[in-house]
């Protein structure tokens, strides 16, 4: 599930996804008015010291190409392709800005985001909209920043000017001795030069074309036009605390639906997408969500070049049109033999505490953090190093208040200089990072945690419920807790009217005030708009919290 940023928020780029090669979408529209959507290579000073650096209409990628503008597609009314581990080192800081063309101010735009999608899965998204600003004429959407590592930070600042204002803010200058030719205003199925618009959910067989809405197109700044006023350099977000992005959706506002990720490459030939016109005649560089439109497919997305004859049935085990989780970044794919039919399951190395192999293995590195994690009985499925494992008893008073709550664990210390690899009955696994704050978890759905965290029972108001009855476990501290669930969560803010069952709710935020409500009746299928569902748990609380439920019933 994609992490929901409000501003201010921050995180490191290596806790939302493993992959360096990333797409960045922006959408932001508004009645009448037209936005120049660009990106700023900034060096240690915030300083635009190399103008090949600024990405935008004119100049769409960077001399190595770590930087590509992708034009309109998904949904987006512009994107990026963000190669970070091709980012030369004196590039320290990406600004994606959004600027006014013409007339208008950003308080007259509808609701918008900025998104980060990686290996075709969307992994965090920062909305926004037009209440959040008054006269300005441009903004800063986010950053991506070094700061030991990559970072992201959702800024959300409205600046005085135009794009000119920007640029000069950045250091950079404004050609004013000549006005460039205006270009046709791009419109949606046309290539931009170089780039072609990729395909975004294409079916499996042959469908007529069918026209798509045109997306929001983006016309050249202005003419030749007096020089304004530089303004004051606006302060610097990094400068403030760092405020982790929390797992709940940002309360208030309408959020705009997310489109569809972008498909991953290196996926077998489709037929051609639906509304798009014939492929474009010029090679298509790797870009990022490309499907194939040629014979010989480019190289994947994230991945080195391929040998020819990439592309061809995927191996047992992966759907087509899907990327298999597992793949290191850079490991070679194709040819022929065990070897390459395997290399997309290989180990996902991150250099991080807790790695997510797929959606129902993890992986944590006890070398690192220097802490012993405490894990459910038998969900060791593989382990590296020097590990050793002990029972961790709850104590005689734990074993009685487990056993009359149901929220009883059995539970193993892992300690050592090695790795271990968890898993339990296929089931779908979350890692989440806690900073201070807490989540309530069924003791059912929790799989492990680091020792550091702190957790006790928690009583729910009101009648019994199933498998656990009254009780929850809450957990609270700083450290990572890997949840399970039985298929794809739902992460949903709470309401004042929040109900969900108690057979299906995962965890909720600890902030979050639970209370049971019984439905049971007499002959209750004879009364209408009934769930059918005897027991039902009522959460209320201030915005910001949130519950998970699963597509699953106990």
């Amino acid at each position: 599930m994609p992490r929901e940023f409000q501003r201010g928020h921050k995180a490191r780029i290596s806790d939302l996804t493993a992959g360096t090669d990333l797409y960045v979408g922006v959408q932001i529209t508004a009645p009448g008015l037209t936005f120049d959507i660009s990106c700023f290579g900034l060096d240690a000073d915030e300083r635009l010291s190399d103008d090949r650096y600024f990405i935008f209409f004119n100049q769409p990628k960077s001399p190595e190409e770590s930087i590509q503008l992708l034009g309109a597609q998904a949904g987006d009314t512009e994107s990026f392709r963000i190669t970070l581990d091709r980012i030369p080192p004196q590039i320290q800081k990406l600004s994606f800005t959004a600027a006014l063309d013409g007339a208008g101010q950003m308080s007259q735009i509808n609701p918008g985001y900025l998104r980060i999608v990686a290996g075709g899965e969307e992994v965090a998204r920062y909305a926004f909209n037009g209440s959040e600003f008054s006269s300005e004429r441009a903004v800063m959407l986010g950053d991506f920043y070094l700061k030991d590592v990559w970072r992201f930070a959702a800024v959300g600042q409205g600046f005085d000017g135009g794009l000119d204002a920007l640029l000069k803010n950045f250091g950079g200058e404004v050609a004013e001795e000549e006005a460039p030719a205006a270009p046709q205003q791009p419109q949606a199925g046309a290539a931009t030069p170089g780039f072609a618009p990729p395909a975004f959910g294409a079916p499996s067989a042959p469908a007529p074309a069918q026209p798509q809405p045109a997306a929001q197109g983006f016309a050249p700044p202005p003419g030749a036009t007096p020089p304004a006023p530089a303004p004051a350099p606006a302060p610097s977000v990094h400068a403030a605390p760092t405020i982790v992005a929390p797992l709940t959706p940002p309360g208030g506002g309408q959020v705009p639906p997310p489109a569809p990720a972008p498909a991953p490459y290196g996926q077998p030939p489709q037929p051609q997408p639906y509304g798009q016109g014939p492929a474009p005649t010029a090679p298509m560089p790797p870009g990022y969500g490309q499907q194939p439109q040629a014979p010989q497919a480019p190289p994947g997305y994230g991945q080195p070049p391929q040998p020819p004859g990439y592309g061809q049935q995927p191996p047992f085990g992966q759907v087509p049109g899907q990327q298999a989780y597992g793949v290191p970044q850079g490991a070679p794919q194709g040819g022929a033999g065990v070897a390459a039919a395997l290399q997309q399951f290989k180990e996902t190395p991150t250099g991080q505490r807790w790695t997510q192999q797929n959606r129902k293995l993890v992986r944590v590195d006890l070398g690192m953090g220097g802490q012993p994690v405490l894990a459910r009985q038998g969900s060791m499925v593989l382990y590296q190093g020097k590990v050793d494992f002990s029972y961790k008893g709850a104590g005689f008073a734990g074993r009685i208040v487990g056993n009359a709550t149901g929220q009883e664990m059995q539970l193993m210390r892992c300690t050592g200089q090695g790795q271990v690899f968890l898993a339990e009955n296929s089931t779908m696994l979350h890692p989440i990072e806690l900073q201070g704050d807490g989540i309530c978890v069924s003791a059912e759905n929790v799989l492990a945690f680091d020792e550091s965290l702190q957790y006790e029972v928690r009583r729910i108001e009101g009648h019994g419920i199933p498998g656990g009855a009254l009780f929850t476990m809450q957990f609270t501290g700083t450290g990572t807790i890997v949840v399970k669930t039985h298929g794809t969560p739902v992460v949903l803010p709470v309401t004042p009217t929040t109900f969900a069952d108690c057979n299906a709710v995962v965890a909720w935020s600890s902030a979050a005030q639970v209370v049971v409500s019984s439905q049971v009746r007499m002959r209750r299928n004879a009364y209408p708009g009934d769930t059918g569902e005897s027991v039902n748990l009522q959460f209320r609380g201030a915005p910001g919290n949130f519950i998970v439920v699963q597509p699953y019933e106990v």
